[in-house]
């Protein structure tokens, strides 16, 4: 077997030492390195272009082939190349081998003898492309490939895909190699052509201080880790990828965000409950947001902000007024857990930006920021001459981490990234550090882009960025000014290699649409699956909404796609489960859609169910079963004076709980369902599914939920009554496939007092349960005010708490 050891600058393989360059050149002494959609090879170590006259041919995928442009692959495999001009066969000789293929033909000759192409040689602009392998083999030579990355030379596989990861993303960043911005000249003309392609999206946001975490994170619990310790885990989307949250537990302690402090309790045993420390920060500006914990270390994530004043800027237009500039940015700072009494924080972590998301893989912690750039102090100079703006020499993200030194370090134009064609006036900020290593420096990448929706699986990271397409309108320049572009709906999505805290560009894909959550993205295998909702509900014609589901492959090129689901009504929920995609669509009733991935190349719509109200998010129970959480909805008809139906419209009503049976694919059936008070009933859990305590072994289901019931008629002129509160806390179900939903009881934090003094709604909300978890026999119940413990098989209270 091969053995790797790393270090930040030695790695040891095959016995080989030195650092990830010497050993990449001693491998590729006599090979052929390209990559997917780059123009760049390496030739022998050299880097080479493609093609000198055209740097926009680069080798793409097609079928599951590689295509490299002919030309190039045969100066690199010292073979002639002849035209028969009449026949338009084309020759390739090297030789001692002679290969002979016509463009568009499924066959070739090696040496005369027909051997079958699966991917037929084509003609793109101008250029022959022929399939890499197909061709290279047939002369002798050997293709390796990776993720996109293609070596063609003598070896049959000169890297280890499994255990040479590192090594092998340190290459795909030497022929995938992203643009940079190089210098303030060179932002702005980016920045300038961005905005007159009406791509400018963060224009109006630079003074916003603070920060607001995505509320729509992930899902999926890590089972059999949970089961061995007997406590219960943040529900996330993919096992082995933890989220942050308000509340974690490491099976004795409990860990909570609580109104700009951090608090640890002893939890377990239930009757020794207790606070033991409380964390507060000195910075008045920190706003602690979600944590994490391991073994050794809390991390707490927050947002920070410094107002700088009025942002120096030259005289602008008398109607212009420069927004006050602030830098918001996200803060992570760790303490070592051995002392819970008493904290000690060891380290702190800061870069430039308002926090998108974040996720932690093993000891790895991945931050992603976004952080709106300032046209004023870029673009603008004063008026009557033209000296910089003040500030402008250095308008670049800056991060700090103390395991290096205590002040900010700009990152230099020159390792500031872009992603051709578009350049977000934005920058998107990726921090990963070991935390097992902590004195190891964090790793920055920077580029100039922006993200909306983030989702991580355990090898790579996808930021997803709502893109608008203005088609532009021939009409007078008057009319031009005052009529907003009509604008397609797309969704960029960039994907980046993980691998120890590092992180390598890889590709980037585009589909029609938008997506809902993080949940409308999941990858299978080298296949990224995406849910996007296309047009309006209100629209007609081209305008009217339809539902979409895109398979892309390695290089984020759409290889499979099924359209046009469910025309009129867009996405509540979605979620992909293996080989199968489940949507909920919504308009008037609640379609679940069952869809077969089994084939990338041809996904299908298996079955489908019609029932009334919707799902905003679904978690799966099994395989074959599905729990949708979402509301109930009533249909009422508006009818003329001769009792005739004009039309009806649907309104959502209580809480829904529904157990769907998806074992026979083409005729789901909902096997169960309950209903939780009526109009103006909600739950966090609707709109953030960290919100769920579910553990199908001991059949248990809780979540946090503000009940409100009507008091008199249901529905009052053609319209549905509101509820008034009634509830606010936790509903406590068992769940199995025979008895379906079985509420064991409720848990509030209310006293009576509240109760009484509530009229639509709580007035009381630090008693607001938020989050529900279990350590061995017992369940806790957290709002920001108290906590309770619960024996998990009675529900009886063993103790409450009250928290500082």
């Amino acid at each position: 077997g091969l053995v790797i050891f790393f270090s930040p600058k030695l790695l040891v393989a095959q016995g080989e030492v030195g650092d990830a360059e010497s050993i990449l050149q001693k491998r590729l002494d006599n090979a052929v390195v390209l990559y997917t959609g780059s123009p760049v090879a390496l030739v022998k170590n050299v880097e080479s272009q493609i093609d000198i006259e055209n740097a926009g041919i680069c080798p793409f995928t097609k079928g599951g082939r590689v295509l490299v442009p002919l030309r190039f692959l045969a100066e690199n495999l010292q073979a002639q190349v002849k035209w028969e001009e009449q026949t338009g066969v084309v020759i390739l000789s090297t030789g001692k081998k002679t290969v002979k293929f016509t463009p568009g033909q499924e066959k070739m000759q090696v040496n005369g003898r027909e051997v079958k192409i699966e991917c037929p040689p084509e003609i793109v602009n101008g250029r022959t492309f022929v399939p890499i392998r197909a061709i290279s083999e047939a002369l002798g030579k050997k293709v390796f490939y990776d993720r996109g990355l293609i070596v063609l030379g003598e070896k049959e596989n000169p890297f280890n895909k499994e255990t040479e990861k590192s090594l092998l993303d340190t290459l795909i960043a030497k022929v995938n190699n992203l643009p940079t911005v190089g210098s303030l000249e060179q932002l702005r003309s980016l920045l300038t052509e961005t905005n007159q392609n009406n791509n400018y999206r963060y224009r109006n946001e630079v003074s916003i201080a603070g920060d607001q975490a995505n509320s729509v994170h992930g899902m999926e619990k890590m089972k059999s880790e949970s089961a061995a310790a007997d406590y219960s885990e943040t529900n996330v989307q993919v096992a082995g990828v933890d989220e942050a949250d308000l509340v974690k537990t490491d099976g004795e302690y409990i860990y909570q965000v609580n109104q700009g402090k951090v608090i640890i309790l002893k939890a377990y045993p239930a009757t020794e409950m207790k606070v033991v420390s409380t964390i507060t920060f000195a910075d008045e500006n920190y706003r602690p947001l979600e944590i994490y914990i391991d073994d050794q270390y809390l991390v707490v994530i927050g947002s920070s902000h410094n107002d700088y004043g009025d942002a120096p800027v030259a005289k602008m237009r008398a109607e212009i007024w420069p927004p006050r500039y602030t830098q918001n940015r996200v803060k992570a700072l760790i303490y070592d857990l051995q002392d819970k009494s008493k904290l000690t924080k060891i380290r702190e972590v800061e870069i430039d930006g308002r926090y998108l998301s974040s996720r932690k893989i093993g000891s790895y912690l991945y931050l992603v920021a976004n952080d709106p750039l300032d046209y004023y102090r870029i673009l603008e100079k004063p008026m009557g001459g033209d000296a910089e703006v003040e500030g402008t020499e250095q308008v670049v993200p800056t991060y700090r981490d103390t395991a290096v030194q205590e002040d900010f370090i700009p990152v230099p134009y020159q390792d500031i990234r872009y992603i051709p064609p578009v350049a977000e006036a934005n920058y998107l900020v990726i921090a990963g550090l070991d935390l097992a290593q902590q004195d190891q420096a964090v790793q920055i990448s920077t580029y100039l882009g922006a993200g909306d929706n983030l989702y991580v699986s355990q090898d790579n990271l996808y930021v997803a960025l709502r893109k608008y397409d203005y088609r532009r309108l021939e009409v007078g320049a008057s009319v031009k000014r005052i009529m907003p572009l009509p604008a397609e709906e797309k969704t960029l999505v960039y994907k980046f290699s993980l691998d120890r805290g590092k992180v390598t560009y890889l590709a980037k894909g585009e589909v029609p649409g938008t997506l809902l959550n993080q949940f409308s993205l999941d990858e299978n295998k080298e296949y990224l699956r995406i849910a996007t909702t296309r047009g309006n509900t209100w629209g007609t014609g081209e305008n009217l909404s339809q539902n979409n589901v895109y398979v892309l492959d390695e290089s984020m090129s759409i290889v499979g796609k099924i359209e046009n689901i469910a025309p009129g009504e867009r996405i509540y929920s979605a979620r992909f489960m293996g080989e199968r995609a489940y949507l909920v669509t919504f308009k008037d009733t609640d379609p679940l859609f069952v869809l077969d991935l089994q084939k990338p190349t041809e996904p299908r719509i298996l079955g489908a169910l019609k029932i009334p109200g919707y799902s905003d998010y679904l978690h799966p129970y099994d395989e074959n079963h599905l729990i949708g959480f979402g509301k109930d909805t009533i249909e009422i008809s508006n009818k003329d004076s001769r009792g005739n139906v004009i039309n009806s419209q649907a309104y959502y009503q209580g809480m829904k709980l529904a157990l769907f049976d998806v074992s026979d694919v083409q005729k789901p059936r909902e096997l169960f369902k309950e209903v939780i008070g009526e109009r103006g009933t909600d739950s966090e859990l609707l709109r953030n599914h960290k919100a769920l305590l579910f553990d199908q072994q001991k059949e248990l289901l809780a979540f946090p939920v503000t009940v409100m019931e009507i008091q008199g008629e249901k529905v009052n002129r053609n319209f549905p009554a509101y509820g008034q509160f009634v509830f606010q806390g936790a509903y406590v179900y068992q769940l199995n496939l025979q008895d379906g939903f079985k509420l064991r009881g409720k848990i509030t934090h209310l006293t009576a007092e509240d109760a009484l003094k509530a009229g639509l709604y709580t007035s009381n909300s630090a008693s607001e349960i938020k989050r529900i978890l279990y350590i061995k026999d017992t369940l806790y119940t957290l709002s920001e005010g108290m906590v309770k413990a619960h024996g998990l098989v009675d529900l009886a209270e063993r103790k409450a708490v009250q928290l500082p």
